[in-house]
């Protein structure tokens, strides 16, 4: 940000950040980011902490039973409380017995905060980047909508902003009309670290094609192909409906729709990967039709059913890499894992929050699809 946008505007309040124990490394990597940011554009008379994250605890009883306690005054605040409703990793004792902590445990502790807080920050802005419940959206029958219902009471509960990223089906912002929901995306952080590592792939970009894993992923598959300028495919899932196995139709068998893929590169683009199921299929059927390298971008890598058959893929050369953020957690195995690339999103939520907290537009920061054509161009001419 420029001295002169803070010399033209002034704090919506004093900064203050909250962030859980689900989220601690990504939350001290804002932190710094933030305070950079202050530093490199100060003028006089701006005060700088040492830290922008309010001190708290988050307790459990023996039996169970939580609550958090807010060690620092956020009166006139403008809060920003920051959570991975997705880390598995976060654990507490129970009569004795570990468990460890679910999205209902993790979206339970945010309203101790909120309650904690007692209404008395000037503003509340939530961070929630996997947004909570985000595949249970919409009803297809006797079923609970756990995402519109958690959104409304926060909302209640004093909420007043909700970021998050990559929503499943973005029109759940409707579930609250009242306060602002921004849905951001991480397409030119993803874009920015697959041009860096595979920069040789774009002198033929003929020879590049992006891959929708399904019809609800087609919409991310065309703004990918649109700013690439690669060519587009699709595989479209065949489901037995008459059956739930494991919480969900098993797939019957994966259908394509496009350009001949031999000899292409692929990168298969979507925001999630659970068990890696559908991306394990659609690869196998790539090499079938004897494509080249297979890359994968998605904004969360659950691993819900381990990395193994990861490996396994990468060791086949049937999979060369995995594209994935920070904004949840991905255990340390993956991490290190030859085949895995990770993308920082920290900064990138750091100057969202500092515009926020002047007051300041994010429209530029929300389309990133100029910033992402001037980064392949750039990429054309090193090359």
């Amino acid at each position: 940000m420029k001295t002169e946008d803070y010399l033209n505007n002034v704090q919506f309040g004093e900064l203050g950040l909250i962030v859980m124990d689900n989220c601690e490394v990504i939350g001290k990597y804002i932190d710094d980011h933030l305070l950079e940011m202050r530093r490199m554009s100060y003028v006089e008379d701006m005060k700088i902490p040492e830290t922008f994250i309010i001190k708290k605890k988050e307790v459990r009883f023996s039996n169970g039973e939580g609550k958090v306690f807010l060690e620092e005054s956020v009166r006139g605040k403008d809060v920003y409380i920051i959570s991975d409703v997705g880390n598995y990793n976060v654990s507490y004792t129970m009569f004795g017995f570990e468990n460890r902590k679910s999205p209902d445990d993790h979206i339970i502790d945010i309203k101790r905060v909120l309650s904690a807080m007692a209404g008395k920050a000037r503003r509340i802005t939530l961070l929630m980047p996997l947004l909570y419940a985000s595949r249970q959206h919409s009803r297809k029958g006797r079923e609970s909508l756990d995402c519109a219902m958690a959104l409304q009471e926060l909302e209640r509960l004093g909420v007043d902003d909700i970021l998050t990223f990559d929503a499943h089906d973005p029109t759940i912002q409707n579930a609250v009309p009242l306060i602002s929901f921004e849905n951001l995306y991480p397409t030119f952080d993803i874009v920015k670290r697959f041009i860096t590592d595979e920069r040789g792939l774009f002198k033929q970009p003929s020879k590049m094609l992006l891959i929708s894993p399904d019809t609800g992923a087609m919409d991310r598959a065309i703004y990918y192909s649109s700013v690439l300028g690669f060519d587009i495919g699709l595989f479209y899932k065949r489901r037995d409906h008459s059956r739930v196995i494991g919480g969900k139709n098993p797939i019957v068998q994966h259908e394509y729709i496009g350009k001949d893929v031999e000899g292409c590169n692929i990168l298969i683009v979507d925001d999630m990967i659970a068990s890696g199921e559908s991306v394990f299929d659609i690869a196998l059927e790539l090499k079938s039709r004897n494509a080249g390298k297979i890359f994968v971008a998605t904004t969360y890598a659950l691993f819900t059913e381990g990395i193994t058959k990861f490996n396994d893929f990468y060791e086949r050369g049937l999979i060369d890499r995995l594209y994935t953020t920070n904004l949840s957690y991905v255990p340390d195995a993956a991490r290190q894992a030859p085949w895995f690339s990770e993308v920082d999103m920290s900064e990138y939520i750091a100057r969202i929050i500092n515009r926020l907290n002047y007051d300041l537009s994010i429209s530029d920061l929300l389309d990133a699809s100029q910033s992402i054509r001037d980064l392949i161009k750039l990429a054309h001419e090193i090359s």
